[in-house]
């Protein structure tokens, strides 16, 4: 878990003394969209763009789920990271990146602009044509691959229509907040009073949550948005990963009727399911955070079963 400084790699995890031990995440730094705009740098190209993913990541994750809703696998190809994460930050294993067989991310960061500092994260969205960086932001990366791509598939799918933004703008704040960072503002808090502040906020909102999908199927409305998979990349997680490993431990799940049953149902749409790999999240996670579990164990549980049925088809 390092950063780049003055142009190399320093093995350095985050410093919390100014935060007063609460985890602060960095924001995304190349922020460029794909368009079809007439001055756009970045056109809607078949084969254009590479993406670079974990499959332990949440965030990463969202973007994988898009390219498989919108039926761009043909359209932008993909590279998967090392599971574990050492003193070298994500590592593209002993293959190379299949672009320019370089060995870790953060050459690929360099490459894009040497004058980079900061953390190195994914997802990462390439161009092959300039050898750049487009988009290091989860959230614009799923909304290019929501439209920016439909001509080109004829998939015409829209997880954030226009009439339901605000509504899914809303949900979106307060689950990223609270349940998406907040399990990592748990896990990485380093003082007692920091952690206690995440783990009542992360659980008043899963209250919340189980109190909303008692009444309504979906986050927004009466089809999934892109709010439901923000939310699904976390979810899923849960059990194997932030119950124990970031202390998230009041209760599991699957100890929430309505939210596990809404996991189980959006894990079994079609494509889905292929995006999951839990045994490469648990050594990522458990593997790579010695600051959390410093002799790299990672457990064999838990049993979970998603393609179990669930009720959320049923009448509201």
């Amino acid at each position: 878990m390092g950063l780049i400084v003055n142009g190399k790699w320093v093995d350095q995890w985050y410093d919390t003394n100014k935060s007063k031990g609460q985890f602060v995440r960095q924001d995304s730094r190349f922020r460029s969209q794909i368009s079809a705009a007439e001055n756009s740098q970045f056109k809607p190209e078949a084969g254009r763009y590479h993406l670079y993913v974990s499959l332990a990541c949440p965030w990463a994750h969202r973007t994988l789920i898009f390219r498989q809703l919108k039926q761009l696998e043909d359209v932008i190809s993909v590279s998967v990271v090392e599971a574990a994460m050492m003193e070298n930050g994500w590592e593209f294993g002993e293959k190379g990146d299949p672009l320019y067989q370089l060995n870790y991310a953060y050459q690929l960061y360099l490459k894009a602009d040497p004058s980079y500092q900061g953390r190195v994260t994914v997802p990462i969205l390439w161009d092959k044509k300039t050898q750049t960086i487009v988009n290091n932001e989860s959230i614009e990366i799923m909304r290019m691959f929501n439209s920016a791509f439909n001509e080109l598939t004829s998939n015409v799918d829209d997880y954030y229509p226009l009439a339901q933004r605000s509504a899914i703008d809303t949900v979106n704040a307060r689950i990223y907040d609270s349940i998406n960072n907040g399990v990592y503002k748990a896990g990485f808090a380093t003082t007692q009073v920091a952690y206690n502040d995440a783990y009542q906020a992360l659980f008043a909102s899963l209250d919340w949550l189980e109190d909303l999908l008692s009444t309504q199927r979906y986050l927004v409305g009466e089809n999934i948005t892109e709010a439901d998979w923000r939310l699904f990349t976390t979810l899923i997680r849960f059990d194997a990963v932030y119950h124990g490993h970031f202390k998230c431990n009041r209760e599991k799940l699957i100890e929430f009727h309505h939210i596990s049953n809404y996991v189980n149902e959006l894990y079994q749409v079609p494509g889905v399911k292929g995006t999951v790999d839990l045994e490469y999240t648990k050594i990522h996670y458990y593997a790579s955070h010695l600051t959390i579990n410093p002799t790299r164990i990672v457990p064999l549980g838990a049993r979970q079963h998603f393609d179990a049925p669930h009720d959320r088809d049923r009448q509201y």
